[in-house]
């Protein structure tokens, strides 16, 4: 099983920038880009079908029909997506949209556009490390993507507990 990220973005030039700066994770990290909210939902299905998890939803919020929050809030409402780490990247969304992501989608990060590359990978990172953590994955599968000191730290914590079991 592999972590997915889907990437919703309808400017191709924005969304292959996304993807571009994501590359560091593609080796351990199924990258999947959509365009809109129809494609991103059959990318879900196909990741589902190959027996992959969607672990995070980086979301523009400006898109050809639905919104990006309107998505996020039905991917709340999704079994398959409803513990995936939600991010809007978006420079268009306004106070009430936010609010309404964070209250209804459980929003975990907003990157305000135009963003930097390493900051992205940072968030990206550690919403990563925070979805393997609460799903209750083993860290070691993953680790080349997550937050390295966080994950050794839970794998510790995990094998002291362990031993005190035993004695």
């Amino acid at each position: 099983m592999k972590l997915a990220i889907v990437v919703v973005e309808d400017e191709p030039e924005v969304r292959d920038a996304v993807l571009g700066d994501l590359a560091p994770f593609a080796d351990t990290v199924r990258i999947e880009p959509a365009e809109d909210v129809d494609d991103a939902l059959e990318v879900v299905d196909e990741i589902d079908a190959d027996g992959d998890v969607v672990a995070l939803v980086l979301a523009d919020h400006r898109l050809p029909g639905r919104s990006g929050v309107d998505m996020l809030v039905e991917m709340a409402g999704d079994e398959r997506t409803a513990d995936a780490r939600k991010v809007l990247v978006t420079g268009q969304a306004d106070q009430a949209d936010t609010i309404r992501a964070v209250n209804e989608a459980g929003l975990d990060h907003y990157i305000a556009k135009p963003w930097r590359a390493a900051r992205l990978q940072e968030v990206v990172r550690a919403q990563l490390t925070d979805f393997v953590l609460e799903a209750g994955l083993d860290p070691l599968a993953h680790l080349r993507a997550l937050d390295a000191a966080r994950a050794l730290e839970a794998i510790t914590k995990i094998g002291r507990a362990s031993c005190r079991e035993r004695v």
